[in-house]
């Protein structure tokens, strides 16, 4: 199976469950209980439900014999942790692409993204087809170790993924790429630093804040980017941090921004990309079960994820 097969276009296709219970790029404790919430939210089982063969291999473990890394990243906090789990995330992705699989990763902060877009955008350049990412996030994580105001590295992975200075050496000798960022699109958006907005700028990224989606409303925004992908017949990453949906809906995350997603739009948004065929690996992170409320969080995600694996109301 090639890259290009995605969930929309190859019905019962294989799906890994790829836990990766990290918390070290994240401000608050909390996120590393975030795949084990997914699991009792029931996410296996509604993917096999809509006709996936699904594998759950359970939570990736850092081994102690993975090799250590100098830590380059200044002021980026537990920057050598974050870079363990960056290789060995980018590792586990890639081969399950590579062994004809749908990688699905739940975390875990959105720093482990570094890892799976890093062997997703590998295994893209291997098999000739171009990458594009659709980040769905209150925020930008365009942050650098020299930028951000807080040091934590979950506001930073899309910088890192586009090759910007400070994380150089993160993935050690485990082999990857970068995406080049008028690829990324960022969606949902409402909160932007000063030194995120400049980079933004300067490398021409896509950023649709939630002015754009009031305005054009979001069936519209989505099908401008699907568009894009298509014709370029890219191959396209989801990587949905649960804070793109308003915290009225999903008060489960470290970092809440008022005014977000609202059910129907992130529904929606899920249905237009199923339907596109051209979503071949996704993200769910930054669900924080200590901060959820009855599993009121975890249960969305997990619909969500249903909606974008092709479930329909009729």
């Amino acid at each position: 199976m090639e890259i290009g097969e995605s969930v929309g276009s190859a019905r019962g296709r294989a799906l890994t469950i790829l836990g990766a219970p990290v918390e070290d790029g994240a401000g608050f404790a909390g996120a590393a209980m975030g795949p084990a919430m997914l699991r009792v939210a029931g996410l296996a089982r509604v993917l096999a439900g809509l006709g996936y063969e699904v594998e759950d291999s359970g939570d990736l473990a850092l081994s102690p014999a993975e090799p250590p890394i100098a830590s380059l990243g200044g002021a980026a906090r537990n920057y050598a942790s974050v870079a363990a789990w960056s290789r060995l995330v980018c590792r586990k992705t890639y081969e399950t692409l590579k062994a004809g699989r749908t990688p699905i990763v739940i975390g875990g902060d959105h720093s482990l993204s570094m890892g799976s877009i890093g062997g997703v955008a590998r295994h893209a350049a291997e098999t000739g087809r171009e990458l594009f990412v659709l980040w769905l996030d209150a925020h930008t994580d365009f942050n650098t170790p020299a930028t951000s105001p807080s040091g934590a590295m979950h506001g930073m992975p899309a910088a890192m993924l586009c090759g910007e200075a400070g994380f150089e050496g993160l993935l050690g000798e485990e082999p990857h790429a970068l995406v080049d960022p008028r690829n990324l699109h960022l969606f949902g958006v409402r909160s932007i630093d000063d030194g995120e907005r400049r980079l933004l700028r300067a490398r021409g990224v896509d950023v649709v804040d939630m002015r754009v989606l009031d305005e054009y409303g979001a069936a519209a925004t989505i099908r401008r980017i699907i568009e894009r992908v298509g014709s370029r017949r890219g191959i396209l990453h989801v990587s949905l941090d649960l804070d793109f949906l308003d915290p009225s809906l999903a008060p489960g995350v470290g970092t809440p921004v008022p005014g977000g997603a609202t059910f129907r739009e992130a529904h929606l948004t899920m249905e237009l990309l199923y339907d596109s065929g051209l979503v071949g690996s996704v993200d769910f992170v930054e669900l924080n079960p200590f901060l959820d409320e009855r599993g009121r969080s975890a249960t969305l995600m997990v619909d969500l994820a249903a909606s974008l694996f092709g479930r329909k109301v009729f």
